[in-house]
């Protein structure tokens, strides 16, 4: 039998995580970086789980695929519209309503943006949706502000955003807010 001292099983940080102390960015909206007062860390869920049924009980077995769910922001518009506009200039060149030229010059402003990638001609630009998502990292701070924890969620993209509630009927002077969502192929932590 093996012994087991208890005082070694102890934590040694004894401090609980503020909600207040994060760092949200995302590299296609460097406006909306500044302004962001939300978001939250998704959760996640297995999913095609199984129950065989015998004639004493059903046995549960684990899923075999996991489910994220969806990166919420929420965050102040400026007065210019600025951070809302980029959001929805992002969207609208995914999904292109007017015509399929929006969609080609998405794909070519994102790639004139990144030096990496190189400039594609329109036969080329409807194969690299890629381009159209961007990697987005969640600090968390200590309680000093320090970084302590990053989270890393691959290839992001927005589904929605939300619409903006003008009114003459306020009393006080309240700072319109809009949020969006979006969907991603994975989020992994990165202790630092």
């Amino acid at each position: 039998m093996v012994a087991f001292n208890p005082l070694t099983r102890q934590p040694t940080n004894l401090d609980f995580a503020s909600p207040s102390q994060f760092r949200f960015n995302l590299l296609k909206i460097p406006n909306v970086e500044y302004f962001v007062t939300g978001v939250n860390l998704p959760g996640i869920s297995f999913g095609g789980d199984a129950t065989i049924n015998t004639r004493f009980t059903s046995i549960h077995f684990m899923g075999d695929n996991l489910q994220f769910e969806d990166l919420t922001l929420t965050f102040l518009v400026n007065e210019a519209l600025e951070n809302y506009r980029e959001i929805h200039d992002w969207m609208t060149g995914i999904g292109f309503p007017k015509d399929n030229q929006q969609y080609i010059e998405a794909i070519n402003t994102e790639q004139e943006m990144n030096p990496i990638l190189s400039k594609v001609d329109n036969a080329k630009a409807t194969g690299k949706p890629s381009v159209l998502m961007s990697d987005a990292t969640l600090t968390m701070l200590t309680n000093k502000n320090n970084p302590n924890l990053r989270v890393n969620f691959k290839n992001c993209f927005p589904t929605s955003l939300s619409g903006l509630d003008y009114t003459t009927q306020g009393t006080d002077t309240e700072q319109l807010s809009a949020t969006v969502t979006f969907k991603y192929d994975i989020y992994e932590f990165q202790v630092l």
